[in-house]
Parts: C-alpha cells; structure tokens; sequence
C-alpha cells in the first residue's frame, strides 16, 4: 500500500476506531509512564490533549517533552500473518499509529479551543456523559498541551507486515 493511502487509512482509523491512546512521557527517574487517555490526533500528525491540571504527566513533559501517543486496535478486515518474521502466535496483527514528538503546554485560550471543539463533535455523536464546563472552569481545572510530531510509524495498514514510518520534523534534543 502506498504511503498516502496508509496515511488516510490510519487517521480514520484513530478518529473513528481506536478510541483511547497510551501516552508515554519519562518520570524523574528517566523511565518511561505510560497510561490510557483521551488524545485527538490533527491533520498534521500532531496530538492534541486536554486533561485536569493535578496530573504528575504535566510535570514529567516540563521536564522532558519526548512522549509516545500510541492507537492500537483491531486487525485490518484485510490483515494476514502469512510469514510471521519470528514466531507464529497464530493472531492477525493490530493496527498501530504510534506518534513520536515533543509535548508544548499551551495556554488557556488554545485548550478552551481544543476542549469546545472535542465537547461539540462529542455531543453531537451523542457522547454526553462527560461533564459540560464553562470557559471559567476550563481555565481553572483543564491544562492543553501539543505534541509536535518527530516520526510517525505506522503498523497494519499495508500488505502484510509492511510497516510505514516517516519523519515529520528534526528532533528537538
């Protein structure tokens, strides 16, 4: 599959599929955290997060901005594992969209923006379970922060076990 094609397959995949995303950034210590959480994936690769201000992950991305945003879900309706590379566990692969980058906290008007637009497109796919906050409690409670893409890999969205991996920016050390 060509690298346009993939590239399509995939962001559909995390804006209508895949849900959730682990997001990894690095503790005091220099290990990696990961857990599960809301991440919207832009046109441009880049991910954008809003989350509650009392998160230690704040913290980590102060310290070190390298993060890992990873989508995995179901196999592609036409994945195989005819050749397995290694071992054969006799599963289809899933597809992955794993987001290499460097995370930016951003300010208040830039994550009441991102909140405003995730709550409308929610609601209006009838998600209203989440609580509706005001631009004041937005403020006050939610932090937004970008991550600015440096590679892209994608896994599952090809023939086989092709793989699709790019550079989007140079790597900020």
């Amino acid at each position: 599959m060509d690298l346009a094609t993939a590239r399509a397959a995939a962001h559909a995949f995390v804006l209508g599929e895949a849900g959730f995303a682990q997001v990894t950034t690095i503790d005091r210590d220099g290990f990696p955290v990961s857990r599960t959480m809301t991440a919207f994936l832009e046109p441009d690769w880049s991910v954008s997060l809003v989350q509650r201000v009392g998160h230690r992950r704040l913290e980590q991305w102060r310290r070190d901005p390298h993060t890992l945003v990873t989508w995995v879900g179901a196999p592609a309706p036409s994945a195989s594992n005819e050749r397995p590379h290694v071992f054969d566990l006799g599963l289809l692969p899933p597809r992955m969209v794993a987001v290499r980058g460097t995370a930016s906290v951003m300010s208040a008007q830039w994550t009441l923006a991102v909140y405003r637009r995730e709550v409308a497109r929610q609601r209006a796919a009838g998600f209203t379970k989440a609580p509706l906050r005001t631009d004041e409690e937005v403020a006050a409670e939610l932090a937004g922060v970008r991550i600015e893409p440096v590679r892209v890999r994608l896994e599952g969205f090809g023939v086989g076990a092709e793989s699709h991996l790019w550079t989007v920016r140079r790597a900020i050390p």
